[in-house]
């Protein structure tokens, strides 16, 4: 059976997004490889196995382009509302919380931000499928 255990984002600047996920979601380095011509840093947050895997092209100096096909990744949180707060004081500026509602029930309440790069996260309340 498949475990999904990384994500894969091309970043430009190491340290400013260690930084910015640390700040973010409390994920710190679990590895770093450098390699010629690239470096690979896998950050981890205590609450999970998966991991982000931060590749930084030695000499590139130009925004990546995201394009059409990216759309985020998610993360749940036990209090929105809290984590949203504290987004906004650690200038990270989230977008406002938003709110799904289905068949006349909450579906799911949820903000995104966006990283250094431009990857765009979701943060949902845990609740009901985000667990």
């Amino acid at each position: 059976m498949a475990k999904p255990i990384h994500a894969m984002l091309r970043v430009l600047d190491e340290a400013r997004s260690v930084s910015f996920y640390r700040r973010a979601f409390n994920m710190t380095p679990a590895d770093r490889y450098g390699f010629d011509g690239f470096t690979l840093v896998y950050l981890r947050a205590p609450e999970s196995e998966f991991e982000i895997e931060l590749t930084i092209n030695h000499g590139r100096t130009e925004p990546y382009t995201l394009g059409d096909g990216y759309g985020h990744i998610a993360v749940c949180v036990d209090d929105l509302d809290a984590e949203h707060a504290r987004f906004v004081a650690e200038g990270l500026a989230p977008n406002p919380i938003k709110e799904f509602h289905r068949d006349g029930a909450l579906m799911a309440r949820f903000f995104f931000v966006s990283d250094p790069d431009g990857y765009r996260i979701e943060v949902l309340q845990r609740h009901g499928r985000y667990r």
